[in-house]
């Protein structure tokens, strides 16, 4: 069973996923061992992911690991249609497509969980959260969750936090495979891929705020000095606001750093980043970007009461025209800009190998032990079999400690 926009795609989407997992190879590698294996058989998974052709490449793995998978998108723009015609041509259940409503985006969501599935992969938590809120009959089946992202690490700890989690959940997010490059190499290069793509801008010589230096806002503040850009770094913690300065950004507050921004990202995966009286600080053609998972960092709301027209100039991006004729350029909707923008691609499939990988090995780690209530890191075991796979893939040997290094390092008595 399947919903999309149109299968005529299939063919393009196809050829797309078949290129993309040329570039995974950990990925195939741990889709040889689940075709041997079959660690999900009689295993139904739900998955609620960004619908790209490498995750549809994720389907697959699980797929011939003997799951029967339905998927469907974690954000109304962020899905591909080709992408998804194909993943239904090669036998998953996927509900999706791009510019679903409100009402339809939980339509999907629901239509996965028709499936009653066993093991959930979140991004972002909203399957998890209609499973607690709204169907709680099928909870009873759930074994565990995977969470792929920042903002979904967070709602849901707090959830557990407050009693209200009724089931395990893996970070995924947590994993250094995951976020020390995914969130760094991945959204840092896809969100000026996307930028670029969609704006035809120059970035060099650009004024570039960056609103958050958690990994993500790391990647981001730093491809950004790359294309020559001049990078402002906004931050409420003091310890990530003097490591931007240590790493060679100035750092000031919002309202300072609006006044000369040529272009700002928000990368902080909170709410009202950019709000208020924020735009009536800014210099006249500004452009705005959100590369956090949800559109709440910059309130549209705000911009449109302060704004006496909106005018779409280009694909994905929003022309707001001011009370004092100054112009403000909002892309993608203020949506995760690497995804849901016209060019948007979405991570390097080399860099979604790792992520991938690991949602695909804490699937089988749920399945295989009886976990706590509870949001919990992936095992290292994973972390050091990803980056292992990875290392061989790229050629790349690297030392071991000899057994008297071992010992040494074990010792407490052995001084100067």
């Amino acid at each position: 069973m399947s919903k999309v926009k149109d299968m005529s795609l299939a063919p393009e989407g196809v050829r797309k996923i078949e290129w993309v997992q040329k570039h995974m190879p950990v990925l195939e590698h741990i889709k040889k061992e689940f075709e041997e294996t079959k660690p999900f058989e009689g295993i139904t998974i739900g998955s609620c992911l960004h619908l790209e052709p490498k995750t549809i490449n994720l389907g697959l793995t699980l797929q011939a690991g003997g799951a029967e998978v339905a998927m469907t998108g974690c954000n109304p723009l962020s899905t591909h249609d080709d992408a998804v015609a194909g993943g239904v041509e090669l036998g998953l259940n996927i509900y999706g497509w791009r510019e679903q409503s409100d009402e339809e985006y939980y339509e999907t969501i629901n239509a996965v969980l028709d499936h009653k599935p066993d093991i959930i992969i979140d991004d972002g938590a909203d399957m998890i959260m209609v499973l607690h809120n709204e169907r709680r009959d099928i909870l009873e089946n759930i074994k565990g969750a995977c969470e792929e992202t920042t903002t979904g690490v967070h709602r849901l700890e707090a959830m557990n936090k407050d009693g209200a989690l009724e089931f395990p959940v893996v970070a995924v997010n947590d994993a250094y495979t995951k976020y020390l490059f995914d969130n760094r190499y991945g959204t840092g290069q896809s969100s000026f891929d996307a930028i670029m793509g969609t704006t035809n801008m120059l970035i060099a010589g650009k004024i570039v705020v960056v609103c958050g230096y958690g990994w993500c806002g790391r990647g981001v503040a730093a491809r950004a000095k790359g294309l020559g850009a001049n990078v402002i770094v906004t931050e409420v913690d003091p310890i990530r606001a003097l490591e931007a300065r240590m790493d060679g950004f100035r750092v000031m507050p919002i309202r300072e750093a609006v006044k000369e921004a040529d272009l700002i990202i928000t990368v902080t995966g909170n709410i009202n980043i950019i709000h208020g009286d924020d735009f009536k600080y800014m210099k006249d053609g500004c452009m705005l970007a959100n590369s956090g998972h949800f559109n709440v960092e910059i309130n549209r709301q705000d911009l449109e009461a302060q704004s006496v027209s909106v005018k779409e100039v280009r694909e994905s991006i929003e022309m707001f025209t001011m009370k004092d004729g100054r112009r403000i350029y909002l892309l993608a909707d203020g949506r995760l800009v690497n995804l849901a923008a016209a060019r948007g691609q979405g991570h390097p499939a080399e860099i979604m190998d790792m992520s991938f990988a690991v949602q695909a090995l804490s699937a089988k780690y749920i399945l295989n032990n009886e976990l706590p209530v509870a949001v919990q890191k992936a095992p290292d075991e994973i972390d050091n079999t990803v980056a292992s796979l990875k290392l061989k893939a790229m050629g790349i040997e690297i030392d071991s400690l000899s057994n008297r290094q071992v010992e040494y390092m074990n010792d407490w008595h052995e001084g100067t």
